[in-house]
């Protein structure tokens, strides 16, 4: 178990310059069914995995915590019969960690659990743990207080209690926790991160089930990465001000390109192996291209196919007399070209196997090795690195914005000796905007999702409810619109499918999984609608810096806006429908209603048997 570095000055309050002082007076809305002392709270169906062919797997993992219902946060006053008004809220010790990599607004969900915590009994703790998990399972503590918040309130970073290993899943670290919980007496643990740490936060909640052990554990999404998506979570706390920051970066460079007239940058953006950034990115500052990585893995497209297709647009430019340009590259797009892929899954084989990396070179599959001695030495230095805790390459530190560059230059080089292309020498500037923006100050609306997160946690917790993950739905809307509830993290998972010859069989466990960018989604549409306009006519656009009023100061993810989503919405949309057939249709009603029904109903489960069962075949296998 590694050590906590309790030298660090956890809670301490910051040195605030004018800014940050005027943003910590900031203080973050709630939506109406969030306000006043009490809240009613709705159980709706049982909630099941979108992965129908996984539900079973799923089931027989977590047999104590799938299929609970789904819950809505409503107000007091909310007009549903059925609705449960918890009024009676007893001294309750909450603990909270972060795990996971730290994401702009992380802060405010600990402020609004705080908040709304003390609101309904001032005798209350929260209990933050010091360096991550790691503090967790070493029971370092410290307690939020009125005095140590201010500090860190609309503020950017983890630094108010940090973080470390990012992880709970070993048997001893599973035993740590549990024994943590019992010593501290705490009725709850909310775990703060992304599809890793809420899928540990789902296996803890259920072995704290099998063992009767009294501690909620209540996931929170909160990842810049913005790739923790599914039918209840619409965009992760984090991923609206990595984007702002980094479009506008990007922004600066493209003006800068058009000054100078004389180069093309590469850009390399943060976001693991999704593209979200990457794409929402391209769609606030119009680069000239984007090479997402899902295009590429379905595609099946090379190294040399994408090198061409960059130099295409840099020759078509060329003929326009435009020799400089934006490339966006996801830094997961090393794992998302195959030849690429199957390179590293041999290296961290042979890593497994014990091989010194001063070997593995020799190790390697014919094949293998040719494309490791083709490739430039920095990038095999980069590819031998060992892989993380989650067993995927680090991307952070694989140079594919170098790699690229340096293969379109020989290519451009090459058709320039051959006469196939007139124009100038191709020159290319490298850059990787990647960690410098977790650190940033978060826009509006990761501080107001963020706080109002916080609140749903404490009432997940005053309702009994164990192994749910905190929703807010409704997002592109304004914040008095927003609707919260909670899921069971269980009914977010699937299980990975992995092909053998003509068969499809199922290995591996349940789990939260990254959802990659959709390419039949409409953020994707948008850019696809744009891409050539993108790439000839220099329509750059910067959204300009973070606004916490005036101007830009409300605006949310296109990402987010353009797509419609509200799946909360919808199912108490249905609830209400489905209420009102059964109000008609009654013992008693007249012959050609009921047979109406009947005939209405049939077609209606004959259609959804027919959609849910193709929903999960045509997803791609590994």
């Amino acid at each position: 178990m590694g050590s906590v570095a309790m030298d660090a000055d956890y809670g301490a309050p910051r040195e605030l310059s004018p800014l940050q002082k005027a943003r910590a007076l900031y203080r973050p809305e709630t939506p109406p069914c969030l306000q006043g002392p009490t809240v009613s709270v709705e159980y709706g169906d049982a909630a099941i995995a979108a992965d129908v062919a996984g539900a079973h797997v799923i089931s027989h993992a977590f047999p104590h915590t799938y299929g609970q219902p789904l819950v809505h946060f409503l107000t007091k006053t909310a007009n549903v019969h059925d609705a449960t008004i918890v009024t009676e809220h007893p001294v309750v010790r909450i603990g909270v960690v972060f795990s996971g990599r730290q994401s702009p607004g992380g802060h405010n969900v600990i402020w609004g659990l705080y908040d709304v915590v003390k609101a309904h009994n001032s005798n209350s703790k929260i209990i933050g743990f010091l360096g991550g998990t790691d503090g967790l399972f070493a029971q370092k503590t410290i307690e939020i207080t009125d005095e140590a918040l201010p500090s860190y309130k609309n503020q950017g970073g983890y630094d108010m209690l940090g973080r470390t290993r990012d992880q709970i899943r070993t048997t001893e670290q599973v035993k740590a926790t549990i024994g943590t919980c019992q010593a501290l007496k705490l009725d709850a643990l909310v775990i703060i991160g992304g599809v890793t740490s809420n899928t540990d936060a789902a296996q803890l909640a259920e072995t704290f089930a099998q063992l009767k052990c009294p501690t909620k554990v209540v996931g929170v999404p909160v990842t810049l990465n913005g790739d923790l998506k599914n039918q209840f979570v619409e965009t992760t706390v984090g991923f609206d001000t990595i984007c702002k920051v980094n479009s506008q970066l990007i922004s600066n460079a493209c003006i800068d390109a058009l000054s100078a007239e004389k180069y093309y940058y590469f850009i390399r953006m943060m976001g693991r192996k999704a593209s979200h950034v990457a794409l929402e990115c391209a769609l606030q500052s119009h680069p000239n291209m984007v090479i997402l990585g899902e295009e590429v893995s379905v595609s099946k497209l090379t190294i040399f196919d994408i090198t061409k297709q960059i130099c295409d647009a840099v020759q078509a430019r060329a003929e326009k007399d435009k020799y400089h340009g934006v490339v966006l590259i996801p830094e997961g797009l090393v794992e998302s070209i195959p030849e690429l892929y199957a390179l590293l899954q041999e290296i961290h084989g042979l890593h497994n196997k014990g091989v010194s990396v001063e070997n593995i070179s020799s190790h390697l599959s014919p094949w293998a090795s040719a494309l490791f001695e083709f490739l430039p030495p920095f990038i095999r230095k980069q590819l031998l690195l060992h892989p993380g805790s989650d067993d995927s390459a680090q991307l952070s530190q694989i140079e594919i914005e170098k790699l690229l560059a340096q293969l379109v230059e020989t290519e451009m080089d090459k058709r320039l000796k051959e006469g196939t292309y007139n124009g100038k020498k191709f020159n290319a500037i490298c850059h990787f905007f990647g960690y410098q923006a977790r650190g940033a100050l978060p826009s509006k609306f990761d501080c107001d999702y963020g706080y109002v997160l916080g609140h749903v946690c404490y009432h997940i917790v005053a309702a009994g409810l164990n192994g749910y993950m905190a929703t807010v739905t409704n997002l592109k809307s304004p914040v008095n619109k927003w609707k919260c509830g909670a899921a069971p993290i269980t009914s977010m998972m699937t299980v990975k499918r992995w092909s053998r010859g003509a068969a499809t069989s199922q290995i591996g466990k349940p789990a939260v999984h990254m959802a990659s960018v959709d390419l039949k989604g409409k953020a994707y549409e948008l850019l696809r609608q744009n891409s050539s306009s993108f790439m000839m006519e220099d329509i750059y656009r910067n959204p300009g810096p973070l606004q916490f009023e005036g101007s830009g100061a409300d605006t949310k993810p296109i990402s987010l806006c353009v797509e419609d989503q509200d799946y909360m919405g919808r199912i108490k949309k249905l609830q209400e429908y489905l209420e009102k057939v059964k109000s008609i249709v009654k013992p008693g009603c007249s012959q050609d209603v009921l047979k109406a029904a009947v005939s209405a109903m049939a077609s209606v489960t004959e259609m959804l048997t027919i959609m849910s069962s193709l929903s999960f075949s045509g997803q791609a296998t590994i």
